[in-house]
């Protein structure tokens, strides 16, 4: 298998705003989602985000550890663990796990910090046949566009 991993620099929309944007696209491709970071802080936020997207429009998620893990659309977590079957990763604070590899797609998002790190593992992947890495930029009217 190989794995995709598409690289999204934040730079115009903050991550909540994009993970959103990005998990309505996963979700309308009828696949699920595992969103990863290692702040607990960040997690319950984006959890909160996605349930607030509006009326019937709300993206229903669920923190990692729950009864009802299996059954979430988007499971956020700590780990690359996906008991949801999501074949789709989202890393969320920018910090790169070779447990994502074990998905067919990794969506890493990451912003000016982290932005040598990104170059560094791009470049990495680049040398490996096994991976299908991508950039994606955004547009000043908020659109993500594939390209250098």
């Amino acid at each position: 298998m190989t794995t995709r991993v598409d690289f999204y620099q934040l730079s115009r929309d903050p991550v909540d705003v994009t993970v959103a944007k990005l998990a309505r696209k996963v979700l309308q491709a009828g696949e699920r989602l595992v969103v990863v970071s290692a702040d607990e802080a960040q997690r319950e936020h984006l959890s909160k985000r996605l349930w607030e997207q509006g009326g019937a429009t709300f993206l229903a998620n669920g923190m990692a550890g729950g009864p009802h893990d299996a059954r979430q659309p988007i499971l956020l977590s700590e780990s690359c663990a996906a008991p949801n079957d999501a074949r789709m990763l989202l890393i969320a604070d920018g910090v790169w796990r070779d447990e994502a590899l074990g998905f067919e797609r990794v969506l890493l998002l990451f912003d000016a910090a982290r932005r040598d790190a990104a170059a560094e593992l791009w470049r990495r992947f680049a040398k490996e046949n096994a991976i299908d890495n991508r950039i994606n930029k955004q547009d000043q009217n908020g659109a993500w566009r594939e390209g250098a």
